[in-house]
């Protein structure tokens, strides 16, 4: 459903050329330095990139699910610290607000995530909570005009960086399940909040997490998403639909890049008087990536229009997160391998693209997690 596909095909060539020219010479300098260095930040906000799943009404592009798609995908052929520190601003970070936030909560905050001056950041994860979302300890105590958050969040993305956390927090202890959970916008300056150090992670060098601790956090009350207590859970249900959806494209985009250096690396290589592409197990391996992409691409794509359409896709985001992150950490296996022992070595960015994607099987619900709620979505449709 591309609204005007000529502005859409500017958008996505000039971004192109942005991570052709900008990012990709600057990957190894952001995987040395484990940082981005600001004037490519500053750039990214002067482009608009930090708004692109923004309502237009806020400073944003609001762009529809396929273009968001398409957008990542190009964004996906890069080092992923470049997507991550806009991702939060066009996704988990803003979305909560964009999807249930009261007309004041959008008018606060939007229009300061389109243009990047806030960071936001989605606080869910805790240490004894991961999969089981619905199973959050931090509380939110309602105390006057003001809730009192305590608790601490784990592995939380671009945490040391953020102008402000969207945090899930039990309002309810009584219930025990997702209906006691509530979702709240935390200024990160808020007093008795700490940021833990930087996570020291095994890739996606530039992309900062880390733990962040409330301590008798003040809130305004006026800060709770939608101004309902017990839709919290629903509301990170409804980001983590679209997020799973975005991760799945940002995999397509870097098998793409992956395929490419592994062809090219191929074509280049000599062994036994000729290149290494003209190998059948080359080939072999080539060809199945080529394939697998292909079809994570067309997974995505269609899995956008239908939530454009208005269609409820939460089964089809899951088969989409599922297959796309597990595809592209074979098509980096397979391009590590036809790299040989140069693939191992970090002058090659497969190296490190093997370690980045890792993670893309872990975030947004595990595979595991994927499986079961396709299944679960497929017994339910057929007793229903």
């Amino acid at each position: 459903m591309i609204r005007d596909p000529a502005i859409l095909q500017q958008l996505i060539d000039t971004l192109a050329r942005f991570v052709r020219n900008r990012l990709m010479p600057a990957e190894a300098q952001v995987a040395e330095e484990d940082d981005i260095p600001g004037d490519i930040v500053e750039e990214m906000k002067a482009m608009g990139l930090f708004g692109l799943t923004i309502p237009e009404e806020y400073g944003g592009l609001g762009l529809t699910m396929e273009e968001e798609a398409l957008v990542a995908m190009e964004l996906g052929r890069t080092s992923p610290a470049f997507r991550s520190i806009l991702g939060t601003n066009n996704g988990i970070g803003s979305a909560s607000i964009v999807f249930d936030g009261t007309e004041e909560q959008k008018a606060k905050y939007l229009s300061r995530y389109a243009s990047g001056e806030l960071i936001g950041s989605f606080c869910l994860t805790e240490p004894d909570v991961g999969s089981d979302a619905a199973s959050v300890r931090t509380s939110a105590r309602k105390q006057g005009d003001h809730y009192v958050l305590n608790g601490t969040k784990r592995f939380i993305t671009n945490a040391t960086r953020a102008g402000t956390f969207t945090v899930m927090a039990r309002t309810n202890p009584e219930i025990k399940g997702a209906r006691g959970v509530s979702a709240f916008i935390v200024d990160a300056d808020t007093a008795g909040i700490t940021v833990g150090p930087k996570d020291k992670k095994m890739g996606q060098a530039g992309s900062h997490t880390a733990d962040v601790i409330f301590e008798d956090v003040r809130v305004p009350a006026a800060h709770l998403i939608g101004g309902k207590e017990g839709e919290g859970f629903i509301t990170s249900m409804k980001v983590l639909d679209r997020g799973r959806l975005h991760i799945a494209a940002v995999s397509v985009g870097v098998s793409e890049r992956l395929i490419e250096d592994a062809l090219q690396y191929a074509v280049d290589r000599k062994q036994f008087g000729k290149p290494i592409a003209e190998h059948q197990m080359i080939q072999a391996m080539l060809a199945d990536s080529k394939t697998e992409s292909y079809a994570a691409k067309c997974m995505v794509l269609d899995a956008a229009r239908q939530r454009d359409e208005g269609v409820n896709i939460t089964t089809e985001a899951s088969c989409c997160k599922l297959f796309a992150t597990e595809m592209v950490g074979r098509v980096a296996d397979r391009a590590v391998q036809i790299h040989g022992g140069a693939g191992y070595m970090s002058e090659y960015a497969v190296e490190r693209f093997y370690r980045d994607v890792r993670l893309f099987r872990l975030y947004e619900g595990t595979s595991q997690i994927q499986q079961l709620v396709i299944a679960r979505n497929m017994i339910k449709a057929i007793q229903d």
